[in-house]
């Protein structure tokens, strides 16, 4: 790429998008077309069409997605892979037909099968059954690489597919019920700190910046101590005195892989401007995983997440594990060799990129 491309970032308010914006940014990039909700639809066939057909872009970064934690993606079963599809055909469809010079797309690490050999390579993509709570979002992914690779082959285009692991980092999603793992604990942690602290302010100020159900800082003690309550925060008596409790998924054992999203941005960008299909594609027959996956190579349980952003939040409450609720996938820990022999690492260790989002966004 040169710094008067034009660059396209399709999702560019999100987590994702946003950190590749700034690193592009910093790099002396300046040239970007965006398509802004609502007045793009990007699931609209003709909305996408008269977006390339008139702006042109050279160079596409496909981060824009329905995401979402394990809820969301059990209960929106049919808007995830819905969805995802219409996104990922219409971009990668109309990139090649307006001559894209070259494509990135973003997936991720949950393409893998639920008892996937630790840790993932990428040719353990299609090997067996998917977890069942985010198949949906899976498949619609999956058909992404294999919708990049198809037009590779038949097309001769050059688009490239990543999958990252868990992210997280500057504009995440913090809503309690739609949520991935890592934001849902920082966010609970953070309003049971201010219900032990009798911190009515505190709480104010978070739901006024992101009401739950509608529920906002105006609302009465009462009616948000109800709504905190149904999504695992409450006030209990301990003796004679009031604690918080905080009730997460699951048994804790699970584990996984964070990346902070700054990171995947430097990635993306790295793998844009020094990695092409033909680099990736074996010289084989039939062309597979071309795929490359993005993450430290290094994992924590959801136990040990939590205990970690209790102690940077500083929450002194109770922790209660539902074990009734789904665990998800046991573990998802890839296997980023291939990544690292182009020569690409990590630069942000958890706890740090954990403090850097709660000092900004929470605290």
């Amino acid at each position: 790429m040169k710094k008067d491309s034009k660059i396209y970032i399709a999702g560019h308010t999100g987590l994702v998008g946003s950190s590749i914006l700034r690193r592009l940014e910093s790099k002396g990039f300046s040239n970007f077309v965006f398509t802004s909700f609502p007045a793009y639809d990007l699931r609209n066939q003709q909305q996408v069409e008269d977006f390339f057909s008139t702006k042109k872009p050279e160079y596409v970064f496909l981060a824009a997605a329905k995401v979402g934690g394990i809820v969301a993606n059990n209960t929106y079963r049919a808007e995830f892979i819905y969805d995802n599809l219409q996104i990922q055909n219409n971009i990668i469809h109309f990139s090649y037909k307006y001559g894209v010079k070259k494509l990135l797309f973003l997936g991720s690490s949950c393409i893998y099968p639920k008892n996937c050999p630790q840790p993932m390579k990428e040719e353990y993509l299609l090997t067996d059954t998917l977890e069942y709570t985010n198949e949906p979002y899976a498949v619609a992914k999956i058909a992404g690489i294999k919708m990049c690779e198809s037009y590779n082959l038949q097309y001769g285009t050059n688009f490239i597919s990543v999958m990252p692991t868990n992210l997280y980092g500057p504009n995440d999603n913090y809503d309690l019920e739609k949520s991935h793992v890592l934001p849902a604990i920082i966010r609970k942690m953070h309003l049971g700190k201010c219900l032990m602290n009798n911190d009515w302010d505190g709480i104010r100020i978070d739901l006024n910046k992101l009401p739950i159900e509608g529920i906002d800082g105006n609302a009465g003690e009462n009616i948000i101590l109800e709504i905190l309550k149904k999504y695992g925060l409450e006030l209990k008596a301990n003796g004679q005195q009031l604690t918080a409790s905080i009730t997460l998924w699951g048994t804790g054992s699970p584990r996984r892989e964070f990346l902070y999203s700054d990171d995947l941005a430097d990635a993306c960008v790295f793998l844009m401007e020094n990695t092409n299909f033909a680099d990736l594609k074996a010289d084989k027959k039939e062309v597979r995983n071309t795929h490359i996956n993005i993450g430290t190579g290094k994992d924590i349980s959801i136990k040990e997440l939590a205990e970690l952003v209790q102690k940077i939040v500083g929450y002194a409450g109770e922790v209660i594990w539902d074990e009734n609720k789904p665990n998800g996938t046991p573990q998802k820990l890839l296997d980023v060799s291939k990544l690292n022999n182009l020569r690409w690492k990590e630069k942000i260790d958890l706890q740090t990129g954990i403090e850097k989002v709660f000092k900004k966004h929470i605290k």
